[in-house]
């Protein structure tokens, strides 16, 4: 019946909700399954069911499972046809103390959609899915393991790390403290570049500036690498760990500071900047010299950093303006006076699902609230999280962005070719 199908799908679709077609061989728990029932009732019939070890919830009467009812062969016959109760199961659980669920399958889909079930708002009830798409088993089993053991689970590491020589070490009670004392220098193997006029600078992404010679412009360099900047393994994007755009605007800000250009009038991202598993990439950002108007072009390049004669290729490329662009203005209240709040707990499940893994420093999203055609929103970004070194965070202006895509609805950030949507252009951005 398949039109009357599509029917409720467009008529969902036309709420804002998201329909997807499952791909099974059958239709089960429809009318079409109606067909075999009696063969498949002669099969059950034949065969012997016994009590179960652990006890079990069911989407059929969406409570526990007698011993004579999963005997019973009629039951598995109603299992075949009628509708699956998933929310009753899962409140069902939830009645009898279950605050951990352990997702055995190829993905994370019902972890995301039992948060939805279940009615305790406390944040004590754990989802934890063993294996998730496109990311590798291993990994992922591992994490759930960790995860649920740091929710109370027992886990025997010892049967996990038999053989391997591991012991247990002595660890503080108490989360590890950072605190720096060493000033910022450059790599011990890079040269000393005072003796031609580089200067270091501040900017957690770069090392140095030096001052053109010939004309008013500017040259900022770094190195970037996955061992120096490992936060970077947290934007992942279709399986490779690229530079977000968001580092390119802080970049461009802090080079337009430097040179007393307080705004970026635009900045367009022309290739993304893949950061390889091992070695680092050279950057350099170059500010050529003021116009009439006081406006200067900025570029970003790089290029493998053991390539010493490797082609520089351009990242990013746009425009500092000597004035910043106007401040925001001013809550009076939060949550935004009569706007509707928007459900954010498994947004960053759906955005995986569409090749975008973000990792813990990039989950920055608290609370998305929409206004008409305006969009409020709470970011912040994990405690302990080092914020030194930037105008403002790449990771926590990502994860404002992330509120724009969530307000779209995240479905349609796709375009038809299947490829996540990304921000590549920018106008008009400044830093209050």
């Amino acid at each position: 019946d398949e039109a009357a199908v599509l029917e409720i799908a467009a008529h969902f679709e036309g709420e804002g909700r998201k329909a997807k077609r499952l791909r099974v061989s059958h239709a089960f728990h429809s009318p079409r399954m109606d067909v075999m029932l009696d063969d498949f009732r002669k099969v059950a019939e034949g065969l012997t069911f016994n009590a179960p070890r652990l006890s079990i919830v069911s989407d059929v009467t969406g409570a526990v499972l007698s011993v004579e009812e999963i005997q019973d062969p009629e039951y598995w016959v109603r299992h075949v046809r009628q509708a699956v109760r998933f929310l009753d199961g899962v409140r069902a659980l939830e009645a009898e103390g279950v605050t951990r669920f352990l997702e055995l399958g190829p993905d994370g889909v019902l972890s995301a959609m039992a948060q939805d079930c279940v009615t305790s708002d406390s944040g004590e009830i754990t989802f934890v899915p063993v294996l998730r798409k496109d990311r590798e088993e291993p990994g992922s089993l591992v994490a759930a393991l960790a995860e649920l053991y740091v929710r109370g689970t027992g886990v025997d590491w010892s049967a996990y790390y038999a053989g391997t020589g591991a012991r247990r070490v002595e660890l503080p009670t108490y989360a590890f403290q950072h605190e720096r004392y060493w000033l910022k220098s450059l790599p011990a193997d890079a040269v000393d570049g005072t003796a031609f006029g580089a200067r270091l600078v501040e900017h957690a992404l770069l090392d140095a500036v030096v001052s053109l010679a010939d004309e008013d412009g500017w040259l900022f360099a770094g190195q970037l690498s996955l061992q120096s900047h490992a936060w970077l393994a947290d934007h992942v994007v279709l399986g490779s760990v690229l530079l977000p755009g968001t580092a390119f605007v802080d970049l461009a800000l802090y080079a337009g500071e430097r040179v007393g250009c307080g705004g970026l009038e635009e900045l367009t991202l022309e290739a993304p900047l893949v950061l390889p598993e091992r070695g680092g990439v050279s950057v350099q950002l170059s500010v050529a010299a003021a116009g009439a108007d006081g406006r200067r072009v900025v570029s970003v390049h790089s290029r493998p950093a053991d390539d010493a004669e490797g082609e520089w290729v351009c990242h990013a490329r746009g425009v500092l303006s000597v004035e910043a662009g106007a401040a925001g203005e001013g809550l009076e209240a939060w949550p935004p006076r009569n706007a509707v709040e928007l459900k954010t707990a498994d947004v960053y499940d759906r955005l995986a699902d569409q090749g975008l893994g973000y990792g813990p420093l990039f989950q920055g999203l608290r609370s998305v609230w929409r206004q008409g055609d305006d969009v409020y929103a709470e970011v912040a970004l994990p405690e302990g999280a080092d914020v030194e070194g930037f105008g403002v965070h790449p990771a926590l202006l990502d994860s404002a962005l992330h509120a724009v895509g969530l307000a779209a609805g995240v479905a349609s950030e796709t375009d038809e070719g299947g490829s996540p949507g990304l921000p590549f252009a920018w106008s008009g951005v400044s830093l209050s």
